[in-house]
């Protein structure tokens, strides 16, 4: 099931075909990074089965596979999903494989999933969170309209917090 799509870019739900490619994603140190540790080969697998099961659970949000349109090629994962400890509260993501860094795909997602959330979700705001030291995706947070709500720190961690408002949003030109 396709979510939405991009001029280069389909978000759809993972299928269970996609087992490999949400491994190579979730179990890379180098794509981790940021995000959380990466997992084992089972700890990977078990996070496939509660993704997929969560399209059930929660169809409007959820975690979703993204593949270039002209190869058919997995190229990472979009996700929107609750904040864990403030689930009241949504936030949107993205991880891309290395190999399609730096070609300006976590914008054309972030600027796509913002369209989405507020066009056919009805959200009233979305949340970009990442690490203090991860500065590419918070250049993309605020290339895409995200404006700084400030820091928490957790497990030693700092993180920062992005904020989108529907009211300050509009279709691009």
């Amino acid at each position: 099931m396709i979510i939405f799509e991009t001029e280069r870019l389909i978000v759809r739900q993972y299928e269970v075909h996609d087992r490999e490619n949400f491994f190579l994603l979730n179990g890379s140190d180098d794509v981790m990074r940021y995000i959380r540790p990466a997992k084992s080969r089972k700890e990977s697998d078990e996070f496939f089965t509660e993704t997929l099961a969560a399209y059930i659970q929660t169809p409007s949000l959820g975690r979703w596979a993204v593949d270039e349109k002209s190869t058919g090629n997995f190229v990472g994962s979009f996700a929107i999903i609750p904040i864990p400890e403030k689930t009241e509260l949504i936030q949107l993501g993205y991880a891309l494989l290395k190999n399609h860094w730096g070609k300006g795909f976590a914008t054309e997602l972030t600027r796509a999933g913002l369209k989405h959330v507020f066009q056919n979700m009805k959200l009233a705001e979305i949340y970009g969170l990442t690490q203090k030291a991860n500065l590419n995706s918070q250049k993309v947070l605020l290339k895409a309209g995200f404006r700084n709500a400030g820091e928490t720190v957790t497990d030693e961690k700092t993180v920062c917090w992005f904020l989108y408002l529907k009211e300050n949003w509009s279709l691009p030109d």
